[in-house]
């Protein structure tokens, strides 16, 4: 055991060369305008993966859906699982960081008529490491009557909590909204009472920033 530990830590050290050196990243640099083939394929699969583990069901109140992946299902295939069930009047999303065409989808749900009012949570990164996608996130509020709040904070939870003709509902997750191949967990719980909690929470958030909703008019 003592020689495990000891290889461990001779793997994970770095040398001063390999601290100084710059990091890498793949953050977006370009405008995002529309979905691509890639992404389209990609949720595709997503959904129909969740689906298969689903099965044909209709959520049930007082009810809570458990998942755990591995990398072919991400966080925003399960509001597509309600969505497919009812639209909303009403949803809030929470994330640490989102991808642009995640954005994008927002955007074609709030102009289908999908989601009536939509409302976003994002860490305190966003505005400055992610500038592409915090930008778009705010041209789409701005520019669809659905669009509410844009709120910057000390975030790093995985949220939505929303309600629909049908039922109110919470999905919690651990991913953020986008894509990568690691493992993660998810719960749907289909509850008036948790959408309640989440809402009362993140309508109380204090925003870093100027909400989106101060400055935009109806």
């Amino acid at each position: 055991m003592p020689d495990k530990l000891f290889d461990i830590r001779e793997i994970t050290a770095q040398s001063p060369e390999q601290a100084d050196a710059p990091v890498r990243t793949h953050r977006r640099k370009t405008q995002c305008f529309e979905l691509s083939t890639k992404y389209l394929y990609r949720r595709a699969f997503s959904e129909m993966s969740l689906l298969d583990a689903c099965r044909e069901f209709e959520f049930q109140n007082g009810h809570a859906y458990h998942f755990i992946t591995g990398g072919d299902v991400d966080s925003l295939s399960y509001l597509k699982a309600i969505l497919r069930q009812q639209p909303l009047t009403y949803c809030l999303f929470s994330t640490w960081c989102m991808a642009a065409e995640d954005i994008l989808q927002f955007e074609e749900w709030l102009q289908e008529g999908r989601i009536e009012h939509l409302d976003a949570y994002v860490g305190e990164i966003f505005p400055n490491s992610y500038r592409i996608e915090y930008q778009l996130l705010k041209d789409v509020f701005a520019r669809n009557r659905g669009g509410g709040r844009i709120a910057v904070f000390k975030n790093h939870s995985k949220i939505y909590a929303g309600i629909g003709p049908k039922f109110a509902f919470a999905v919690e997750t651990s991913a953020n909204i986008n894509t990568n191949p690691r493992t993660e967990n998810g719960c749907i719980t289909i509850d008036l009472g948790l959408y309640q909690f989440y809402r009362d929470f993140f309508d109380g958030i204090k925003s870093f920033e100027h909400d989106q909703a101060d400055i935009r008019t109806e």
